[in-house]
């Protein structure tokens, strides 16, 4: 809950019930609860500084509040009024309880609490008295809440020498030993992963506590979900606590501060006095995590990434006519393959690396972007399709430039230069972009937050991988050697591979239909038709066999109308989508709103959550094939799962923060969130019905969840 929820719901309480006859007299100020002030010396001397202490004595069942009050409440405020020159600390909080009350944990004090402070006089007083004042302001509940309010003075001599022991003082040590402890014996270490925190603690040697049960207490607001438990590991001699998130944490803190308290009956420290620990240590990040054994996975799975990405349906037919340029080729020296293996893969790994410094440059003026953000933009996604509707039209022999990237068909092995590879490179990382393979999205989302030497380290083995199999082919001539010789069937090869790198330009103007509506999508059609005209008339009239006059006219008459078709795709992107959007077509999808997912989960209800995108190939498949599943949707139905749709296709700064909280930059993602806040499911890329179901099987039925929810409001 956040604190202006807290501060409306104890105002509300404190206005509705203050005056109730039921719950103390209209003119008790402090009802259910005393406050004093006591001190610890005897007397004070000049310039020696002393503890005071304001004991809070609550009747049964009443509880105050800690710093961080938790779920619901409010801290006591201290109003000091001291005698001139006089200076009064901040509040030593004693360690807290946890206080529970059905879905909600508070962390506070019952039945009496003593809150020191310490009281500095100046260096010169008059031998005789002072008087200390404070107004103290506190909440204080039990089935309801009550404010309180209590002024208490303290006087104290004034008398030279140091002071002694005053009647108080026993109690002051008793509230004193409840003070968490800073030990530099422990080693203490903190860690942020996703959407969790790891609290490390390694006792000394000459301690052994049992940390079964400790608790961890957070001092920041809003930074854990209070009401979560905090699952304990071991890990050699060290205790490892496991702490989620709240999912009201809008920026993580540089350090974790809080208090780490030992069940009841244990301690902390050999000499079986300490309960609980202070904690105040640095906050490391995935940033600050990428050494040692990390940064290998990250790598290993980005190589794997970038190997499986050639499978998937965006990259596959760019490809194999890549590959396929081998067979044309396939009397070149080994050592000409090999430069040419080593070219395509520097257009691939320069590419990426492009490609990354323009996002990380984007973010870092504050867009909200991730992995694939070129085809958020109508204007990208019109060129790809003029670009796939160009390789088409050159593959089915409509025209023929010398030097056109990918063909490399009909070009001699000596003219199929270096620099047409590496080209080939990079048109094979653009259109990569709109597909993320397995072990793709850890590895991007890790990338997105390390530091920056390792975060390209990361694309340039995502690139290495895409490489490999073009890269492999071209250092092996025995793997060569199995592909088929040129000859006639080449030609027919060409018009098949046509066919998808057209299709992929009805998918492009599809997407682009998406990002604008309909009249924009008419007009990019209008556009490739007339660059089709253009290309058209290229092919018709081929500079070799025609004079240089025609030559001239047509080239000039081929280049206006493919101008006017750019022009016309141009205004086309410029269009507003006022269409409906796609998440609700099928009316069991709801749009993705992150409060309505928070308050689903606080609710106990899961949620399933395709993050998605019209551009995103493999997010498409799932859709068409395992989301729309019959057996998978009665059992989302039977589960009483609600589903949402965060579509991704143009830019929206709400989705990728979910992406980012959950450590990933791009789509597809799938996520199941269980209910009742408990930690979200990642589920793989690429979906199948199995995959959904097992993680469904983890949920209770519709009607035991019901039962469970009227059981627990009973």
């Amino acid at each position: 809950m956040t604190t202006n929820f807290r501060l409306v719901w104890a105002a509300v309480c404190g206005m509705l019930i203050c005056n109730s006859p039921s719950y103390g007299q209209a003119d008790d100020t402090s009802p259910f609860s005393e406050a004093t002030l006591v001190g610890e010396p005897e007397w004070i001397a000049p310039g020696i500084g002393f503890t005071v202490g304001l004991t809070l004595t609550l009747d049964e069942g009443w509880h105050s509040y800690w710093i961080n009050p938790g779920d619901v409440g409010e801290p006591i405020i201290l109003t000091w009024d001291l005698p001139v020159g006089f200076s009064a600390g901040p509040i030593q909080w004693p360690y807290p309880e946890k206080i529970d009350a059905g879905p909600l944990r508070s962390y506070g004090y019952s039945n009496a609490v003593t809150f020191l402070v310490t009281i500095t006089p100046p260096d010169g007083l008059p031998e005789s008295s002072i008087t200390l004042s404070t107004t103290a302001d506190w909440l204080i509940c039990d089935d309801v809440c009550l404010f309180a309010q209590e002024t208490v003075s303290l006087s104290l001599p004034v008398h030279e020498g140091l002071p002694a022991p005053g009647p108080h003082f026993e109690e002051i040590a008793v509230a004193r030993a409840k003070l968490p402890v800073k030990d530099p014996a422990w080693t203490i270490e903190a860690s942020h992963y996703s959407n969790s925190f790891a609290l490390r603690v390694s006792p000394p040697t000459d301690a052994a506590p049992d940390l079964e049960g400790a608790y961890f207490f957070p001092a920041q607001l809003m930074l854990l979900e209070h009401a979560v438990d905090q699952p304990m590991s071991r890990d050699g001699d060290a205790f490892v606590f496991a702490l989620q998130q709240s999912e009201y944490a809008t920026e993580l803190p540089d350090r974790l501060q809080g208090v780490l308290v030992a069940r009841e009956g244990q301690y902390l420290d050999a000499a079986q006095t300490v309960r609980a620990l202070d904690i105040n240590v640095p906050l490391q990040t995935a940033a600050d995590q990428s050494t040692g054994s990390t940064l290998p996975i990250l790598i290993l799975f980005a190589l794997t990434g970038g190997l499986l990405l050639n499978l998937m349906p965006c990259v596959f037919p760019v490809l194999s006519i890549k590959l396929l340029s081998f067979a044309q080729h396939n009397k070149l020296d080994r050592a000409t393959r090999t430069w040419h293996g080593a070219a395509f893969a520097a257009g691939v790994v320069v590419s990426f690396l492009m490609l990354a410094g323009l996002l990380f440059a984007l973010r870092a003026t504050g867009s909200q972007i991730g992995w694939g953000f070129q085809l958020q933009s109508p204007l990208f996604v019109a060129g790809m399709a003029f670009l796939f509707l160009a390789i088409g039209l050159n593959l089915f022999g409509v025209f023929d430039i010398r030097g056109f990237a990918l063909t490399g068909l009909s070009q001699s092995g000596a003219s199929y230069s270096l620099t047409r590879s590496c080209l080939d490179g990079a048109l094979a990382t653009l259109v990569a972009t709109p597909c993320t393979a397995p072990f793709m999205g850890a590895a991007l989302g890790a990338a997105i937050v390390l530091p920056t030497a390792q975060a390209l380290a990361i694309f340039v083995f995502l690139g290495l991988g895409m490489a490999a199999p073009y890269v492999i082919l071209s250092m092996f001539p025995a793997l060569i050697a199995k592909l088929p010789r040129p000859g006639p069937w080449m030609e027919t090869l060409k018009h098949v591979l046509a066919l998808p790198m057209l299709g992929t330009t009805v998918w492009l103007a599809w997407v682009f239909g998406n990002q604008v509506g309909v009249n924009g999508l008419g007009l990019l059609l209008l556009g490739l038709l007339l660059f089709a005209v253009a290309a058209w008339i290229m092919g018709r009239w081929p500079s070799v066999q025609v004079t240089s006059s025609v030559r001239s006219v047509t080239r000039g008459i081929a280049l206006v109308i493919a101008c006017v078709g750019i022009w016309s795709a141009y205004q086309g992107a410029q269009q507003e989508n006022t269409s409906q959007a796609d998440a609700t077509s099928d009316g069991l999808w709801s749009v993705y709103s992150t409060e309505q997912v928070q308050q689903l989960s606080s609710e106990g209800r899961p949620v399933f959550v395709d993050f998605t995108a019209a551009w995103c190939l493999t997010c498409q498949v799932n859709k068409k094939t395992t989301l729309s599943s019959s057996t998978l949707l009665s059992a989302f139905a039977q589960k009483g799962v609600v589903l949402m749709r965060a579509d991704w296709t143009s830019r929206d700064a709400e989705i990728t923060r979910a992406l980012e909280s959950l450590g990933r930059s791009g789509v597809p993602l799938y996520v199941l969130y269980p209910g009742n806040n408990d930690s979200p499911v990642l589920l793989p890329e690429v979906l199948t019905e199995s995959i959904v179901l097992n993680a469904l099987a983890l949920l209770p039925s519709r009607a035991e969840a019901l039962k469970t929810t009227i059981s627990t409001e009973t």
